[in-house]
């Protein structure tokens, strides 16, 4: 009954690493690049289109602002009898 509690042997750490197991290799970094480069397109084309949506808003206030500029002068303005 004591041989149940006797610990194991601990296995012995075998001698090198297979680099090829361990490191990602070309293809890994092949992948990560394309991975950079599309995060960065993305990130430029989004900024392009949140300055093109700003762009619009100024732009339709700037109408707005003048042609309700126009509507108070012409208000003002009696029509020829």
């Amino acid at each position: 009954m004591l041989w149940f509690t006797l610990p194991e042997p601990s296995p012995v750490p075998t001698s090198g690493i297979d680099a090829d197991l361990v490191t990602p290799g070309v293809w890994g970094f092949v992948i990560t690049f394309l991975l950079v480069v599309a995060v960065v397109l993305l990130i430029i084309d989004m900024t392009r289109r949140i300055r093109r949506v700003t762009h619009r808003a100024q732009v339709k206030e700037a109408l707005a602002a003048e042609q309700a500029a126009d509507a108070a002068t012409n208000e003002g303005m009696a029509p020829p009898e």
